[in-house]
């Protein structure tokens, strides 16, 4: 006779703990060192004056906003969220802004955006897409500014004061820096006055330039490959899933190739629409904001497609040459409908609601 004692269940269901918030932003950040470094060394000293003031201007205003509303300051920063959020301003954004472009678009996305709708975890639009849509329409000029890469190592290093007097706009930095179209915005003019976008795209740059980040454009349109290696790692660490990404690259790719077939000298192919502009850092860091894109699987996809639709469509007939920001805004406002009509299964009952019990027993 076996007189072993059987085995003492200690604990269940065994739930796995969700990550906390400030571990998902602490991720997110480090997936986005790789290639903010390398965006604040091909643009100097500007690009990191301006980094840093967008960002202190979005815990400034965090701060302040819970301060008003009599809300724990310090544990509420120390989630990570209002320097993430001014992070990925500050990579939207041309990396030689003035520095009140950067303090008042972290100001528009903590308050306007967030801090308004009760705050994290209640906010319908993504902050750092607020913001730089505000900026857009408000100060056109300053925020198609762009210039070609000023590495902080070799000839055309910006000096620290030269950066200081670019940012904060006081006496004339020794600089001779020429102001150039972004990529997207480059294409798009000549195509509209009858140039191919071949010819357009060869006498711009290459696809190798187009690739590294050697371009005109804004922190978060350099390097690709660094912008993907993040990515993998969110999805990898699994603070995101691969259906937004997928679906949003896919619609983008999709719309390019079938248009390219059509008429090759007007429409771009895939590789520059998603190397590009900022499709990688909108597919795996933007549209994936947790608080605003759907719950389910395939509410995702929906969410992911219709992002990557509305990207190409605004940046083949809209008048902005990039539409990242709109097109991500405009798919936060349908998340709540999505999410109403496509929710995931509850656990533990099938797609049809019956309990699984039920749906053994009755077979």
């Amino acid at each position: 006779m076996n007189n072993t004692p059987p085995p003492v269940l200690v604990s269940g269901p065994f739930l796995k703990q969700s990550p906390s918030v400030s571990r998902i932003m602490a991720l997110v950040m480090i997936a986005l060192t790789p290639a903010t470094l390398f965006g604040l060394f091909q643009f100097g000293w500007p690009a990191i004056n301006l980094f840093m003031v967008t960002i202190l201007a979005a815990i400034l205003s965090e701060a302040a906003c819970l301060m008003v509303m009599n809300r724990p300051v310090r544990t509420t920063l120390g989630d990570g969220s209002a320097v993430l959020t001014g992070w990925l301003l500050a990579m939207t954004l041309p990396p030689w802004a003035p520095w009140w472009i950067g303090a008042l678009g972290s100001m528009f996305a903590i308050v306007l955006a967030k801090q308004m709708f009760g705050g994290l975890g209640q906010n319908l639009f993504n902050p750092a897409m607020v913001a730089r849509v505000v900026l857009l329409i408000s100060f056109p000029a300053e925020m198609t500014y762009f210039i070609s890469p000023h590495p902080l190592i070799g000839p055309d290093t910006i000096t620290f004061m030269d950066g200081l007097a670019i940012t904060f706009g006081y006496g004339a930095p020794a600089v001779d820096a020429v102001s150039s179209a972004s990529v997207l915005g480059y294409i798009k003019t000549e195509i509209g006055r009858g140039v191919a976008w071949t010819d357009a795209f060869k006498s711009a740059l290459d696809l190798q330039a187009l690739t590294i980040g050697t371009k005109p454009g804004s922190l978060g349109e350099t390097s690709a490959p660094l912008l993907l290696l993040g990515g993998l790692l969110l999805l990898g660490t699994r603070i995101i899933t691969w259906h937004i990404p997928a679906a949003l690259l896919g619609a983008i790719a999709l719309l390019a190739t079938l248009f390219n077939i059509i008429d090759p000298a007007r429409y771009p192919d895939l590789w520059v629409h998603l190397l590009s502009g900022a499709t990688l850092l909108g597919a795996f860091f933007i549209a994936t904001d947790l608080v605003t894109s759907p719950v389910s699987p395939l509410g995702k996809i929906v969410f992911g497609a219709g992002c990557g639709v509305l990207i190409y469509i605004i940046r083949t007939w809209a008048g902005y040459p990039e539409g990242v920001a709109f097109a991500v805004l405009l798919m936060n406002a349908a998340t709540p409908l999505i999410d109403r009509y496509l929710k995931p299964r509850i656990y533990g009952r099938t797609r049809r609601g019956k309990p699984l019990i039920y749906e053994e027993t009755s077979k």
